[in-house]
């Protein structure tokens, strides 16, 4: 269950719970009258169908383990339990817990690999929002072992609503994009990465496309993994990306002749015609030898890299910049992108076109000219000294 015998916790992949706490007999296990609709019969089974369901978002896929992993390693470590009996008295206890994780030296640690014996599952207390959006995720994961039969009930049901909501998106407004100056050094950085080597003309080029491609067009790091070159059509004179997106949406969304210019670059690089063929099956995005196409977990390290890089160059002198660049993801292109783009004065309804929202609410916590009009204001008001 733990580390080397030290109570410590792993990550999920390399959990083993003996039989007394691994869910088989959890107290708020559904009856037997009841049909279950998953084979799952303990809870670590249950925790991987549920997360099956999200195996085509690498990114949702990565945020919903890494919860689910934490309530379920405090509960067995901290309350001697399985997730399967926990009661709502458990979650309020779980709650405080996400506020101040202790004792620190067993559950906080640095960011670093899975695999490295320094792994924690926190780097340290999380904040409202964050506390929020555990419990939003936690909810669903309850909800779903409820209707399929293995749980006989959803403790985080009883929260009231407003702790665990997310707040009303005409109020909040999305933080995690980087401003122009922080994207303008990011891409400076890739212009100056090396070119001597093949191998490296191979990467840099590669990591210039992807750049592109994730703020021009605003995708899921998933959807580019999982398209082709024939997803770039043209119609009329102008040139569309067709993609399926979350929830299997389909949808299309205009190409700028900065993003036709970047897909042009790279793939004459490949050795390829400047613009695909239609129904093209080259993959987005290909290995360096150029045979296969790369992950969606190969593309985030790709970026991520390059972004822990990039940061590394402002340390010195705006330590403050480089702790946001190495905080940022491939999800935080797409929230650039469509942040910039209302920057740019992009109608509110274009905007919810291209990123595929459902809403129109959800599209404008995007919107940040009049935050940054109200600050302006503000600087008006001034301390008056009297100089007599």
């Amino acid at each position: 269950m733990t580390d080397q015998g030290k109570d410590l916790p792993v990550p999920l992949e390399r959990l083993l719970l003996p039989a007394d706490i691994d869910g088989r007999h959890g107290s708020n296990r559904a009856g037997s009258d009841v049909t279950k609709q998953i084979e799952a019969d303990n809870d670590l089974d249950a925790i991987k169908v549920w997360l099956a369901e999200f195996r085509h978002s690498p990114h949702t896929l990565r945020n919903y383990r890494k919860e689910v992993e934490r309530l379920l390693l405090w509960s067995v470590l901290e309350l001697g339990k399985p997730l399967s009996s926990l009661r709502r008295e458990d979650i309020a206890r779980y709650q405080a817990f996400l506020e101040d994780p202790q004792p620190r030296e067993r559950w906080c640690g640095p960011r670093t690999s899975r695999h490295s014996p320094a792994w924690r599952p926190f780097e340290g207390a999380l904040s409202a929002s964050s506390r929020r959006q555990v419990l939003m995720i936690l909810n669903s994961l309850f909800a779903y072992l409820g209707e399929a039969g293995y749980l006989a009930g959803n403790p985080i049901s009883l929260v009231r609503r407003r702790e665990r909501v997310a707040q009303n998106p005409k109020t909040v407004t999305i933080e995690r994009f980087l401003e122009q100056d922080l994207w303008q050094h990011l891409s400076e950085f890739v212009d100056r990465m090396p070119r001597e080597t093949a191998g490296q003309k191979a990467r840099q080029e590669r990591v210039r496309y992807l750049l592109s491609f994730l703020y021009l067009l605003g995708p899921r790091v998933s959807e580019i993994a999982s398209h082709t070159m024939g997803s770039f059509v043209e119609s009329r004179g102008k040139w569309w990306w067709r993609v399926v997106g979350k929830g299997e949406k389909e949808a299309r969304i205009p190409v700028n002749q900065e993003m036709i210019a970047a897909l042009e670059r790279y793939r004459v690089f490949l050795g390829l015609s400047p613009l695909p063929d239609p129904d093209e099956a080259t993959p987005l995005a290909l290995s360096l030898g150029g045979r296969h196409g790369v992950t969606a977990n190969m593309i985030y390290r790709i970026v991520k890299d390059v972004m822990t890089r990039a940061a590394d160059q402002l340390q010195a002198n705006q330590p403050h910049k480089a702790d946001k660049l190495r905080k940022a993801s491939t999800h935080w292109l797409r929230h650039t992108a469509i942040t910039h783009q209302a920057d740019a004065g992009i109608e509110l309804r274009y905007l919810n076109k291209s990123a595929r929202h459902s809403k129109l609410e959800t599209t404008a916590i995007y919107l940040h000219a009049e935050d940054d009009a109200w600050h302006d204001a503000m600087e008006k008001h001034k301390i008056v000294k009297n100089n007599d």
